[in-house]
């Protein structure tokens, strides 16, 4: 069983980078998610208690990572995982974080991590 539950295009703007251009305002991020949940059960049931709440998640991470002025993608991709798999059950998640503005001459920059499992 590798039921995925994803997220794809979530932007979320962030106060983030080293250098000092970017420490006076936020700048977007481009978030995609995929999130390895047994989703049988929410299947079963037809009810959202059941299920991996997509739109909870993606307001959480908002409402987090407005409230973090980190340096750097690798640390903030590995705290929105973590909070990921601990605060929403995931057993798995695959998380690229992406910086569409940090290069003039780049579509983005940015991390792809992946923590916990995604086998049976």
């Amino acid at each position: 069983m590798t039921d995925i539950v994803f997220i794809e295009g979530l932007r979320i703007d962030a106060l983030i980078g080293v250098h000092d251009r970017e420490r006076h305002a936020p700048q977007p991020l481009i978030f995609d998610i995929r999130m390895h949940f047994d989703n049988r059960i929410a299947a079963s049931s037809d009810t959202l208690a059941d299920a991996l709440d997509y739109e909870a998640v993606s307001l959480r991470l908002a409402d987090y990572i407005a409230q973090t002025e980190f340096m750097l993608v690798e640390t903030l991709a590995e705290c929105c995982a973590d909070l990921i798999l601990t605060e929403f059950g995931a057993k798995g998640v695959r998380l690229k974080l992406g910086k569409p503005d940090a290069l003039a001459n780049a579509s983005a920059v940015g991390v792809e991590i992946q923590r916990g499992s995604f086998g049976p």
